[in-house]
């Protein structure tokens, strides 16, 4: 039975070593300047940038191997339908840069090294363009994460609402917690520091409005780097 499926299945011929080592090699020069490109302008973790250097020769291998070979291509569909990311979602960047990895690898195991690498040069130089400009970020406001602790029986609802008008670009509630056995509330903002020397005086008037209780003001993490 196994004879008869691998003789029906198998219908690829000899993959060339040559073209094979060619197309890998051009897999992976994309692959590293795509990762600088991602890395440029911008906080980026080892292994991420690692991934993305080798992702577009791994698919280029996959793809060279199951050319033409129906059987092989059910099974690599099959493993990969198993794998997937064991921690946090990445952020739009990152997804577009693994789809563009994966995107260049694919070219590049078929063999159109050209147009994978006129790929690469134009949309990472498009990409690079947009991080170096600043598309998209908030143009004179320093972005914040401000924690404050209050006691569970002041009514959090506008207490700090004429202080975030004096010293903030825009706030916005996104968290409240209960802590230290439900006797304090932790409520946590995302905030627009409109003049970062006043950040001190908008940290002394909370804490004359919270009863000196602990304040936090740390930088905002918009984009997180690891998938």
């Amino acid at each position: 039975m196994l004879e008869s499926l691998f003789a029906t299945t198998s219908t690829t011929t000899s993959l060339a070593i040559v073209p094979m080592l060619a197309a890998i090699a051009a897999a992976l020069v994309l692959g590293l300047l795509l990762s600088w490109v991602y890395s440029l302008n911008g906080r980026a973790t080892r292994s991420f940038v690692l991934a993305l250097s080798i992702l577009p020769a791994i698919v280029a291998v996959v793809i060279m191997m199951v050319n033409g070979n129906v059987g092989a291509g059910v099974a690599v569909a099959g493993a990969f339908s198993l794998v997937r990311f064991r921690s946090a979602p990445g952020s739009a960047r990152d997804i577009c840069f693994i789809f563009l990895a994966m995107a260049v690898g694919l070219v590049c195991g078929m063999g159109y090294v050209l147009h994978a690498a006129i790929v690469t040069v134009v949309l990472g130089a498009v990409l690079a363009f947009y991080q170096i400009s600043g598309l998209g970020s908030r143009k004179g406001s320093s972005d914040r994460t401000l924690t404050i602790t209050i006691p569970e029986d002041l009514d959090y609802a506008g207490l700090f609402t004429d202080i975030f008008a004096s010293f903030t670009t825009y706030h916005e509630l996104v968290s409240v917690k209960t802590t230290n056995m439900g006797s304090l509330y932790k409520l946590t903002y995302e905030v627009g520091i409109a003049d970062q020397a006043d950040e001190k005086s908008m940290i002394d008037e909370i804490r004359c409005r919270n009863g000196n209780l602990e304040v936090a003001l740390t930088r905002q993490e918009t984009v997180r780097e690891t998938l």
